[in-house]
């Protein structure tokens, strides 16, 4: 009897000295990662990186197309788990009512060092425009267009706030709205003819190398000082952090730097390579960045996860 006692306590302790997260009884609806891409490719790319190391966690991932709008209204409702496509400061004005109200939460900078504003071609900058109050000098070179991407975007947003002020003496100038690819098509049109164009630029993005760009000075007030520098945030659901505490972790670890991101958009429009294998590619080329991104955090059934993930990518 004592010797059955004693190894029932010993089974105990043993229990005890094991990792909580093998015993702790997950939320199910942890299972399934559900994020948000509003059309962008290098949401497209990093969402990517994130569905390949999920999936090797044993987590699925869903991704639905959606408007940053709608993304934070996804996050508040619950309908969507996290967004990593949170443009900072160009989003402020529609973020900053979700996190006054705590119904959304900021898990940190993924991607610290990004750059969003107005762009033109090099050609035009040598030509004498190189900053916002250039603009209407030669508006009819422009034929008083900006071309932005899609209807509703923050970014868009700004630059009507900008036109309706006439800002800068812009009078006369309309906003085209259509698509990230659909304003790339029309400075592809422009630069293959030496035209004029002045359009939404950022990086990361393949348009970089793509395109000889130069960014504009004199935006501050719209996309931030430093030519348009900005932070990319991950944003979650308010109580997720608190249900799927594992996934959490691994989220506010997971970061990005402009060399990574632009290798896998580059791989996806200039190579045709679908998100995931690009990403698969770039992380077999890197995995030193799993170290960081996986410590602490395991496998949805409790191993130890950055063996798993290399495992996986056949590392």
């Amino acid at each position: 009897m004592k010797q059955k006692s004693l190894s029932v306590f010993m089974l105990l302790v043993g229990a005890a000295l094991l990792p909580v997260t093998s015993f702790a009884a997950e939320d199910p609806r942890c299972a399934v990662v559900t994020q948000s891409d509003p059309g962008w490719t290098d949401i497209a790319a990093t969402n990517a990186v994130s569905g390949v190391v999920l999936k090797a966690l044993g987590y699925q991932q869903k991704v639905q197309n959606l408007s940053v709008a709608l993304a934070f209204q996804g996050l508040k409702t619950g309908q969507v788990d996290v967004f990593l496509g949170n443009w900072m400061p160009a989003q402020e004005p529609i973020i900053s009512k979700y996190t006054a109200e705590g119904s959304i939460k900021v898990l940190g900078a993924n991607l610290p060092a990004a750059k969003f504003t107005l762009a033109v071609p090099e050609y035009v900058a040598e030509a004498g425009v190189k900053d916002f109050a250039d603009l209407q000098q030669y508006a009819d070179k422009f034929d008083h267009k900006i071309y932005g991407i899609a209807p509703g975007a923050p970014a868009n947003q700004n630059i009507k706030k900008m036109l309706d002020k006439q800002d800068f003496g812009l009078q006369g100038w309309n906003l085209v709205e259509s698509s990230e690819s659909g304003m790339l098509a029309q400075v592809t049109r422009a630069t293959s003819r030496n035209q004029w164009v002045v359009f939404l630029g950022w990086e990361p993005h393949a348009m970089n190398t793509r395109f000889k760009l130069t960014y504009l000075s004199g935006g501050d007030a719209y996309f931030g000082p430093n030519y348009g520098s900005a932070t990319v945030n991950t944003v979650t659901r308010k109580d997720f952090a608190t249900q799927c505490p594992n996934v959490n972790r691994f989220f506010s670890q997971l970061t990005f730097d402009v060399a990574l991101e632009n290798a896998i958009i580059t791989r996806i429009l200039d190579d045709k390579q679908t998100a995931e294998d690009a990403a698969r590619a770039e992380l077999a080329k890197h995995p030193e960045r799993l170290s960081s991104w996986l410590n602490g955090v395991t496998h949805r059934e409790g191993q130890p996860a950055e063996a798993i993930v290399k495992k996986a990518l056949g590392i």
